[in-house]
């Protein structure tokens, strides 16, 4: 704390016992003693509570960004929202566009003669797609199982 040396303490205590005299000396210092205890007691509470607003500060600096993310987050899911809703309704658009296209006429078609599909068949259940999508692709592993060569890799 002071650069004081073994020396300048023995002229100090020298000084201190001429001028207050041996028999308050050993008060004197007692009394000494204390106040520069209070002191540093004063001065260690002042630095933590400077500490504690440094970290408050820093804290709240954190607080900020994480709100900024926050709201950078939700602006960006607000805009996703919105093309999300846009694409929908162009999506329906296209749909209702398409609603009335490739209706089936009264004629049968020589195409209908020739695979036998029936247009005016009832659409099949979402189980009966799923099935004939099963063996579909049964059918096309097979194909390809069967067809499949292989070449030398060069």
């Amino acid at each position: 704390m002071f650069d004081i040396g073994f020396s300048e303490l023995v002229v100090i205590g020298l000084v201190a016992l001429v001028v207050v005299g041996p028999k308050r000396l050993p008060v004197a210092t007692r009394t000494i003693g204390a106040l520069i205890g209070r002191a540093q007691r004063y001065v260690s509470d002042v630095k933590t509570d400077i500490q504690r607003q440094m970290d408050l500060d820093e804290l709240r600096k954190v607080q900020q960004q994480v709100q900024n993310v926050g709201q950078q987050i939700q602006s960006s899911v607000q805009r996703v929202e919105s093309e999300v809703g846009a694409v929908t309704s162009d999506l329906s658009q296209t749909a209702d566009a398409w609603e009335g296209f490739g209706e089936p006429t009264t004629s049968s078609s020589p195409l209908t003669r020739q695979f036998g599909t029936h247009i005016h068949a009832p659409e099949p259940s979402w189980s009966e797609q799923q099935e004939q999508r099963r063996i579909r692709e049964r059918v096309r592993g097979r194909l390809r199982k069967r067809f499949h060569v292989k070449r030398p890799r060069d």
